[in-house]
Formats: structure tokens, C-alpha cells, sequence
């Protein structure tokens, strides 16, 4: 049996620092593959983020994105985790999105 996690990002505010996304207790992300070669910038709670990692394997565990502000919603798979090398704090997120059909 397969679990699928669910997940909402918001749309990254433009020319946001993503420093100051951290302090603020967000967590840069981005999605590729949803609509051709473009890519957006997204950001996630950290709380969240950090709950998908305990249950997610990159590569592997399909998770459900849903983003409002462009209104997509699909299945993913996190492609690339980034933490910080001393502390292992979360840095970024990176999903990609399944091909339909």
C-alpha cells in the first residue's frame, strides 16, 4: 500500500529573501514539471515541511501539491532536499511534478 501525502504551498512573494523566509518560519520551495520547462517559486510552513520529510522519501513517496494561486493541483515527488551542513536545518525543497496520462 501506497501513501500519498497532501501539501500546500503559497505562491513565493517576488524579490523575497529566502533567508528572511526562514526566520519567518517558511521554507523555499520549488515545482518543476507542471507545466513544460517552467518552474515557480513556492514556499511551505516549516512545521509542514519538516512532517513531509519524516514521511516522505525523495525520488519515491508521491505527494499531492496544491497549489491555489496558480491553481494546480498534482502528484509530485520531492527531487532535492537541502539542509544546512552543520545544523541540519531544512534550507529548500524541490518537487517535481508527474507527467499527466
Amino acid at each position: 500500500m501506497e501513501i500519498t501525502v497532501r501539501v500546500e504551498g503559497q505562491m513565493r512573494p517576488e524579490g523575497s529573501k529566502p533567508r528572511a523566509l526562514r526566520r519567518s518560519g517558511l521554507i523555499p520551495a520549488n515545482l518543476y514539471g507542471h507545466n513544460g520547462a517552467e518552474s515557480v517559486s513556492l514556499t511551505l510552513d516549516a512545521k509542514t515541511a519538516e512532517r513531509l520529510l519524516k514521511e516522505a522519501r525523495a525520488n519515491k513517496t508521491p505527494i499531492e501539491l496544491n497549489v491555489p494561486e496558480i491553481n494546480w493541483r498534482g502528484a509530485t515527488v520531492i527531487r532535492e532536499v537541502q539542509k544546512h551542513p552543520a545544523k541540519g536545518t531544512l534550507y529548500h525543497l524541490s518537487f517535481f511534478a508527474f507527467a499527466k496520462g
